[in-house]
């Protein structure tokens, strides 16, 4: 990502298809049923995808500064939808598991802080995050939304 900013452009295929071009490709966005038919990810399912995304990124890239061996990474982003006060529909939370075999103490103590994504989120959408190993074991957990 350039250091000052980033162009993505979308354009509406046909009723809530949209093409999202990205620099390096693109897909297509569509709301699921019954506004749209669900030919592709919601815009919310992006929102999410791209949190835990960035969570992976963040981790992988102090593995690799650490020079430490690392197992392959998975990730699971659950987005919770609500109405606000106004009863229109929102994004009101995100629960993002990390399945990182070998993350290291000092990583899993610093990688959250240094993901652009989930930090600008976190502005105005909760995020828990809970990284495991590949038996389920919790490694690093943040405090659930709400908590002191």
């Amino acid at each position: 990502m350039a250091q000052d900013g980033f162009i993505v452009e979308i354009e509406q295929i046909k009723d809530y298809q949209f093409g999202v071009h990205f620099t390096q490709g693109a897909l297509i966005a569509d709301e699921p049923p019954p506004t749209g038919t669900g030919s592709g990810p919601q815009p919310a399912e992006l929102l999410a995808a791209a949190v835990g995304n960035c969570l992976m990124a963040s981790l992988l890239f102090c593995q690799n500064k650490s020079h430490a061996p690392f197992g392959m990474l998975k990730a699971r982003a659950q987005g919770h939808l609500g109405r606000d006060a106004a009863g229109r529909l929102r994004v009101t939370r995100i629960d993002v598991t990390l399945i990182a075999p070998g993350a290291t103490a000092r990583c899993l103590r610093l990688f959250e802080n240094y993901c652009v994504v989930t930090e600008s989120v976190r502005a105005g959408i909760p995020v828990h995050l809970a990284v495991t190993d590949e038996h389920g074991q919790v490694l690093h957990e943040s405090p659930p939304p709400g908590s002191p």
